[in-house]
């Protein structure tokens, strides 16, 4: 799926302006498919163009005027091809992952730093799903609830990791295993 086919599907629940899907991909997507104004604007503008949405301008004092989508007909019958005819993926691609691959190649006090980061951020991630659960009422659909709690799982569970694994990337074989490879490249 991609950010066109999101934008479809949020708006199949009810018209929208682009900050407020910003604000869904921020909050309620946000641990498995962030997107920003640079993802959703252009995809907005393409499906307009496609005749997918229907965008009303709607004025607003002193400010530009704020642009409403709503899913056509054709935009909804797309939307559920996509949904009922794509071979979902579940991709895990990580910046933090791939760095910690090398870890070897780190100082311990770096090391350290980006493990307690990520630590932190798995926290905040659960805290933040959390939130947003508590904030949810009865109509809230089963999928996002589903999304939600697995999230909120995925988190935990890597943070549990991370906490009982690090001695397997501080301990003193990677700090002498630093040294050689320093020393070999002439550092």
């Amino acid at each position: 799926m991609d950010v066109k086919t999101l934008c479809l599907g949020l708006l199949s629940l009810g018209d929208a302006c682009g900050y407020d899907l910003k604000k869904t991909f921020e909050s309620s997507f946000k641990h498995f498919f962030p997107a920003g104004y640079g993802s959703i604007y252009p995809a907005l503008a393409d499906l307009a163009n496609a005749g997918l949405v229907e965008c009303t301008k709607v004025p607003q004092a002193g400010k530009p005027d704020r642009k409403v989508y709503r899913i056509t007909d054709s935009g909804r019958r797309v939307f559920l091809d996509a949904l009922n005819h794509t071979e979902p993926q579940h991709k895990l691609r990580s910046e933090f992952l791939a760095t910690i691959y090398f870890a070897d190649l780190l100082d311990t006090e770096r090391l350290g730093v980006l493990l307690d980061d990520r630590l932190q951020k798995l926290r905040d991630t659960v805290a933040q799903i959390e939130h947003i659960e508590q904030e949810w009422g009865p109509e809230t659909p089963a999928g996002a609830r589903f999304v939600a709690g697995f999230g909120a799982e995925m988190a935990k569970a890597a943070a549990e990791y991370v906490e009982t694994n690090r001695h397997l990337l501080t301990n003193a074989s990677n700090g002498e295993r630093i040294s050689e490879i320093k020393a070999a490249a002439g550092g």
